[in-house]
């Protein structure tokens, strides 16, 4: 049996998010019809909010509402340390933890060969000039994720910033390898910063 079109339509639409399957996404879209009109309306209001109210910070390329973030604009930062990591929802999570009071750059994924991903399709080139502008900076401390990709990821960034001068560390391997960021918890995270190791 054929699901009416806009049924069909919002199942596709769910299974474009990552980890949604065609069951989970029936379920979703089935539970949506269900869903009290006011509630489907201030959802896909949020959905367009995240498209139109948003983007990428100049500097450190984190989600935003202004430009430059929030982040980038606090002078009461330490600004010889800047943290590295793959991804703007890795921002939220060392920010959670409240130990890291230096700047950020994100790099809006990894090197990955398989995936056709190489540095120019990474915010690497940007980092490089903002270290060349900025000699306040001291210290990069980069937090991709213990993967392989994260690990060539770091092992290329550490080549091309340590002839600079810059000190070049990583975040300690309190993280499991495997893991992501996002998914370790405050204590972790907060060894992780503690132990890092110069490269």
């Amino acid at each position: 049996m054929q699901y009416p079109e806009p049924i069909a339509k919002l199942i596709d639409s769910y299974m474009k998010l990552p980890g949604i399957g065609s069951k989970t996404a029936t379920r979703l879209a089935f539970y949506t019809v269900d869903m009290d009109k006011t509630d489907v309306e201030e959802f896909s209001k949020a959905l367009i909010s995240t498209q139109k109210d948003l983007q990428y910070c100049s500097i450190c390329g984190n989600i935003t509402e202004n430009d430059p973030c929030d982040i980038c604009s606090d002078p009461s930062r330490d600004q010889s340390q800047i943290l590295v990591v793959e991804q703007p929802k890795d921002v939220m999570v060392m920010e959670k933890m409240q130990q890291y009071h230096g700047l950020y750059h994100v790099l809006h994924g990894v090197l990955s060969p398989i995936e056709g991903k190489g540095p120019e399709d990474l915010n690497i080139s940007s980092l490089i000039k903002r270290l060349q502008k900025n000699e306040k900076v001291k210290e990069v401390i980069i937090a991709t994720n213990a993967t392989p990709e994260g690990e060539a990821t770091a092992m290329y960034l550490a080549k091309l910033i340590k002839p600079a001068g810059i000190k070049v560390t990583r975040l300690a391997h309190g993280l499991s390898v495997g893991a992501d960021i996002e998914y370790a918890d405050e204590m972790t995270l907060s060894k992780a910063v503690e132990g890092r190791t110069e490269m």
